[in-house]
């Protein structure tokens, strides 16, 4: 068996243990009667790579620690392993400071052994750990005890000893850092993004397909405890400005769940808490500055990517094309009329939906200039489509720079958040946010050693860059911005003393977005375009460019201003490509195919009307045909018709001019018709958008017509004057043969009798010879 030693030094050491168990019980009791039980604990064996006993730290004060401090951490530990564990003792050890970031990352993937200096030992009397058995600790020491005499950053150790199975060992261990700073001769400004969003509950039609997000905001759901932590700040949060990034979809499905839903025809469950967290997020607006996101914070590459920039432009906060927002339910549309008039247009907006949707809500003026794209990176078409849409700030992530290194002070020089990107339209300020950051307060709810140690993790990456800072110049500025993920699972008991540290640690300053964007500068280099694969894709995006070119065909049809009269379904085709479904592609699969099938079917709520036998009756050779067309959406639309015969002869129909459909109406269209020949025709009618898209389906209709048309007439004149020439040439040649005294023809003997003699003539009698 090989143990790794510590007691201490706390230095690897190898030893072979050849005895049986027995034997070493017995070794062990022998040296026990030698040692002093301090030094009993010093001799114990590093813990192996399952140590049994967990450790969890809820207490480490001070955050920043003086020469003249000393150290408290309380926590627990708990018996993980089959062993019942006694004599247990604690005490921290500490590492050489750490000068650079890079060091920092190095110590965390490799954890300093703390044997540069020990604290003593501090035994927990009459403690026995059963397997599964927790049990509080409290652990005191100086900052002499650990030599901290000079500022910067210290990886510690925390190592518990204990007696298992009779044998003295190092029966866990915990590393962390403490940051020490006696004077304050540097400080680094920290800025948050704090988000607000979640994945869209609405299908394309508008209703709720779950009732998930009442259980988001309801007590110590996700949402709840976001924002939680900001109320939970010190003096209302008012010195600690926090930005939220606030999602304008999320905040419109709240507000029509605080006004009353159903979730597959049954009422839904967050009404209340709807309501609620409304009014919290409102009184958060008035203290914090809020930036709108575009409408369901929509994949932005993904968009443009797919040839659809449009509906990503639709969903923008920052300009009035950004029309996209779910219409609020006014009730049942008006009952179908042939007499409805469409009402007057609305006047243009001055504003963009979402931002509408914020300052309504919440009462506030929210920012509509600073983007945040999914993934923290975007395309340089993605870029130009953005701007062109009012967005004059971005925040990205590292990996959107060729060389970030500068920005977030890895490089041994001062960190700067605001990098400026030349682009075609002209310089764009873009904020960096710090990924280890980041990457800390997502991972603080399941750190080793619980949250409490995540914050300590967080105050030494804040705390190598102002000790590096000081040691350059501690005349310059340096700013850090802290960006959670979106969905980021935050608790008030740990990421709210994160929030607090800036205000609260003398070397650290809170500040703003605001207060970035004017700072200081870094060159990070070139942005980097981001990986294909991280964006939405596939047949689901196929979907999506299918119902949206169903669209933009209705659109041009459409009486008025397109963007307005289709929020609705713009609304629903930015939900349907939200970032949020990059976690969840089988989501997205079903979002797509709901929203290719709402839009097409936009083209069977408008048609013709068939009748019951599908025959028409003409009357006459220049009747017109009349048929009747539905509007059964809730706009006005202008539309072309088209009537074409199987045929092709006998039957023509004028070209009828595009015709004005009011709303939920029956209309009758008359078309002007020219029959050549009485009969029966086959005609095939179709509806279309004035870009020549179908509406409805073909109708298929039997016209007969009883009346003479142009040929028919000239047929039957012209037959009957060659009949009358005919009888007219018999006569002349009857009268011509009687003047010459010649017989008469036999074809002259046929004539019928004029005197109606059914036998027919009859031969003369003969004449008698005169005697």
């Amino acid at each position: 068996m090989t143990r790794r030693a510590a007691g201490g030094a706390g230095r690897p050491a190898t030893r072979t243990w050849g005895w049986t168990r027995a034997g070493a019980l017995l070794l062990t009791a022998l040296l026990g009667a030698l040692l002093l039980p301090g030094a009993q604990a010093q001799a114990a064996p590093a813990a192996s790579p399952a140590a049994p006993v967990r450790i969890t730290i809820t207490s480490l004060e001070p955050r920043t620690v003086t020469p003249a401090s000393t150290v408290v951490v309380t926590g627990t530990l708990t018996n993980d392993g089959d062993d019942t564990i006694t004599d247990l003792s604690v005490r921290l050890q500490r590492g050489d400071r750490l000068a650079t970031r890079d060091e920092l990352a190095a110590d965390a993937a490799d954890p300093s052994p703390g044997d540069a200096a020990q604290a003593p030992f501090q035994a927990l009397t009459n403690v026995v750990l059963e397997p599964g058995d927790p049990t509080p600790f409290t652990y005191t020491a100086s900052a002499a005890d650990l030599a901290l005499t000079a500022d910067g950053v210290y990886p510690v150790l925390l190592n518990v000893n204990g007696t298992r199975a009779g044998l003295v060992e190092r029966v866990g261990e915990l590393s962390t850092y403490l940051p020490v700073f006696s004077t304050t001769t540097s400080r680094t400004s920290v800025a948050w993004l704090w988000p607000l969003t979640d994945r869209p509950h609405r299908d394309a039609s508008g209703a709720f397909t779950d009732d998930d997000l009442a259980t988001e905001v309801a007590a110590d759901g996700r949402l709840d405890r976001a924002l939680t932590v900001l109320e939970d700040l010190p003096d209302g949060g008012r010195t600690v400005p926090v930005t939220l990034a606030v999602d304008p979809a999320l905040v419109e499905e709240l507000t029509a769940m605080a006004g009353g839903y159903t979730v597959d025809g049954a009422a839904g469950q967050g009404v209340a808490a709807a309501g609620d967290w409304l009014s919290r997020l409102r009184s958060l607006a008035a203290v914090h500055p809020v930036v709108a996101l575009p409408y369901a914070d929509v994949d932005a590459d993904a968009l443009q990517a797919a040839g659809l920039p449009a509906v990503l432009t639709r969903s923008l906060p920052g300009t009035v094309e950004g029309t996209a927002a779910q219409p609020a339910d006014q009730g049942p549309l008006p009952e179908a009329s042939a007499t409805a008039t469409t009402t007057a247009p609305a006047p243009a907006p001055t504003t963009s939906a979402g931002e509408r949707i914020l300052a309504d809500a919440l009462d506030t003026t929210p920012r509509t200039d600073l983007a945040w794209p999914a993934g923290g990176a975007v395309r340089t078409d993605t870029l130009a489509t953005l701007t062109a849409g009012g967005v004059d700030q971005l925040v990205l992530g590292e990996g959107a720079y060729s060389d970030a290194d500068a920005a977030v002070g890895r490089t041994g020089r001062a960190a700067a958040a605001r990098v400026p990107v030349d682009t075609a339209g002209g310089t764009l300020t873009t904020l960096v946010g710090d990924s280890a950051l980041a990457q800390v307060v997502a991972g603080a709810d399941t750190a080793a050693g619980g949250p409490r140690v995540a914050e300590q993790r967080y105050l030494a990456e804040l705390g190598v860059l102002t000790s590096q800072l000081a040691a350059v110049d501690p005349a310059v500025a340096q700013t850090v911005l802290v960006v959670p993920p979106r969905e980021v699972e935050s608790d008030p008991d740990w990421t709210t003393p994160m929030l607090a540290d800036t205000a609260s640690e003398p070397w650290l300053a809170a500040v703003g977005l605001d207060d970035l964007a004017t700072g200081p500068v870094a060159d990070a280099g070139d942005l980097v375009a981001p990986a294909d694969d991280a964006r939405l894709a596939g047949p689901g995006m196929a979907a999506v460019a299918a119902a949206v070119a169903v669209r933009d065909d209705v659109a041009g049809a459409v009486v008025g201003d397109p963007g307005t009269v289709l929020a609705g379904y713009d609304a629903a085709a930015s939900r349907a490509t939200s970032a949020a479904w990059r976690a969840d592609p089988d989501g997205f699969a079903a979002s797509a195919a709901d929203l290719q099938q709402t839009l097409s079917g936009l083209r069977g709520e408008v048609g013709l009307v068939a009748p019951a036998d599908g025959a028409y009756s003409l009357a006459s050779s220049d009747a017109p045909l009349v048929l009747t067309v539905r509007n059964d959406l809730p706009f006005a639309v202008d539309v072309t018709l088209d009537l074409q015969t199987r045929s092709g002869v006998g039957f023509q129909a004028e070209t009828v001019p595009a015709q004005r459909l009011e709303p939920q109406s029956r209309t009758v269209v008359t078309v002007p018709t020219s029959v050549q020949q009485s009969g029966s025709f086959t005609v095939v009618a179709q509806l279309a958008t004035p870009a020549g898209g179908p509406l409805g389906t073909q109708v298929q209709l039997r016209v007969s017509s009883t009346a003479y048309g142009p040929i028919t007439l000239a047929i039957t004149i012209g037959a009957a004057a060659l009949l009358g020439l005919l009888f007219l040439r018999r006569l002349v040649l009857f009268v011509l043969r009687r003047r010459r005294g010649e017989p008469a023809p036999v074809d002259d003997d046929v004539l019928v009798p004029v005197d109606g003699d059914p036998a027919g003539p009859r031969p003369a009698p003969p004449t008698r010879s005169p005697v």
